[in-house]
């Protein structure tokens, strides 16, 4: 697969399987190859509309972001598996 079909491939199934939560922010953070599992790994960031500040702070603050990391397959592009990514500097 190449690079923008795998980035695409990513960005559409997080948006498709948290649709119903109206997720917003929905964006590509990285990507790389992993050679031994023939297989993409992708985080997909996005902000989810809960996580949002009131209308005043908003503007002076970024919203908070969920993390995806998905594995998709080379040969398919089969979106092997989804789970979080946690960030360690979160408060």
């Amino acid at each position: 697969m190449h690079l923008k079909a795998v980035a695409q491939t990513a960005r559409n199934y997080v948006e498709d399987l948290f649709s119903e939560e109206g997720i917003i922010n929905v964006g590509l953070e990285e990507i790389e190859f992993d050679e031994q599992r023939e297989s993409w790994i992708v985080t997909v960031g996005f902000s989810r509309p809960w996580n949002q500040k009131n209308r005043l702070t908003a503007a002076l603050e970024l919203p908070e972001r969920s993390y995806k990391v998905l594995h998709i397959a080379d040969n398919d592009g089969r979106v092997l598996s989804l789970k979080d990514r946690l960030l360690s500097n979160r408060n």
